[in-house]
């Protein structure tokens, strides 16, 4: 698969075992250890799928997310948090404001993790 991938999270172990697991499955992936870092990635570089961490130091996901919009409004972004009731209000309004991603809460394993990024490239078969 030459799917490009940008995993955007601030804790290391998450980054090392998101990376590995999505490697494994042939996917290319490109690490940020922030916002501000996984803005500039995407700056420089295109990606077909954007996982993004909600709670972060800085610019955190919700805020990110609203910059990622800016520079492309049609790349799926997946949120995995832990933390997605303390932000409820700041999704809340960016859905308001019409700015789409999907939430996952953490932890997801490395089995779900992939068929779920298979999910967002491969199309569905149609059963005849």
């Amino acid at each position: 698969m030459n799917m490009k991938i940008l995993l955007i999270d601030d804790d290391e172990a998450i980054r090392k075992s998101f990376a590995l697991t999505l490697r494994d499955a042939g996917f290319h992936v490109d690490l940020a250890a922030s916002g501000t870092q996984g803005l500039e990635c995407l700056q420089q570089h295109s990606y077909d799928l954007i996982f993004l961490d909600l709670k972060m130091p800085g610019m955190n996901g919700c805020e990110t997310l609203f910059q990622i919009r800016k520079i492309n409004p049609d790349i799926p972004v997946y949120i995995i948090t832990a933390f997605h009731e303390e932000y409820l209000s700041d999704l809340e309004r960016l859905t308001d404001k019409n700015i789409s991603f999907e939430l996952l809460k953490k932890p997801i394993d490395s089995e779900n993790l992939i068929a779920l990024t298979k999910s967002v490239f491969i199309e569905p078969q149609l059963i005849e």
